[in-house]
């Protein structure tokens, strides 16, 4: 009985062995790249910056951030300007400037009483010149309102007060994650060079190249609630202060590192990415 007993223990004895020799499974490994990376506590502005650009860049409201400044409409900003972008911790008051003191007037001493000097002798009156004919005022150049562009995709879907339509045409190469930074809107494979449209209509509140990883770009506001944006033009075709139709040309789409003609388009509603493909039209 003792060498059956021995025969039946010894491949399990040996499995045991083996196993704890053999390699371990990994710990899975944590995605610490999810999320936007918290602002600073202050930003020093730079030429070309606005208030909007700046929210845009690290996920903030605008209006949040003029508050927290003391910043009132319009939101006029200007270079190496501090700006405080996190919530203070307590409401601080600040004691309003004092109003400027007027200065002093001295009295004036009084002029020396004299004669009046004798009165000069009337003149003769002369006939009076015609009056001319006064000149009419300049006419006022006439700017038609903006229209939108009879090739901009038609069809539109109402949200939030706002009749969005598709910003270009193409294929749509990625969509909207909102757990990777790169991932906070959708991007449209098209031709360099093609039309980028206003997705609804606002005034566009930046456009440049100041913030990093979109390129050339336009941002919209369209009320106090949705703002758009759209990345890596070729060229833009607005300025800021600039107000835009649904469907109106802003821009000519470009390369995305040189490679691919894409059209990066995001919707931020109260300062926060938004799945475009909510608003947009389907089908």
């Amino acid at each position: 009985m003792k060498p059956a007993r021995i025969t039946t223990f010894l491949p399990l004895l040996l499995g045991l062995l083996l196993g704890a020799c053999g390699p371990r499974p990994l710990a899975p490994i944590a995605n610490r790249t999810s999320g936007a990376p918290p602002p600073p506590a202050s930003y020093s502005v730079r030429r070309g910056d606005t208030l909007y650009s700046i929210a845009w860049q690290y996920g903030l409201d605008h209006r949040e951030i003029a508050v927290w400044n003391g910043i009132g409409a319009p939101y006029t900003i200007y270079p190496e300007q501090r700006l405080t972008l996190r919530k203070p911790t307590a409401t601080a008051r600040q004691a309003a400037p004092p109003a400027a003191a007027k200065a002093p007037v001295r009295p004036q001493p009084a002029a020396p009483t004299s004669r009046p000097p004798p009165a000069a002798p009337a003149a003769k009156p002369q006939p009076a010149a015609p009056a001319a004919k006064p000149a009419p005022p300049p006419a006022a150049p006439s700017r038609s309102p903006p229209r939108s562009d009879p090739a901009a995709p038609s069809t539109t879907r109402s949200v939030g007060g706002l009749a969005w339509r598709w910003p270009t045409r193409g294929r749509l190469f990625r969509t909207f994650n909102a757990n990777d930074p790169a991932r906070r809107g959708v991007d449209i494979v098209g031709s360099e060079g093609q039309p980028v449209y206003a997705a609804a209509s606002g005034r566009v509140v930046y456009s440049g190249n100041g913030l990093v990883g979109y390129g050339n770009l336009v941002i919209i506001k369209h009320n106090d609630t949705y703002l758009s944006a759209y990345g890596h033009n070729r060229e833009l075709l607005v300025v800021e202060g600039d107000n835009v139709a649904a469907g109106q040309l802003i821009a000519k789409m470009g390369k995305v590192d040189n490679d691919r003609a894409m059209l990066h388009f995001e919707i931020r509603r109260q300062g926060q990415p938004i799945d475009p493909l909510r608003l947009l039209p389907q089908g």
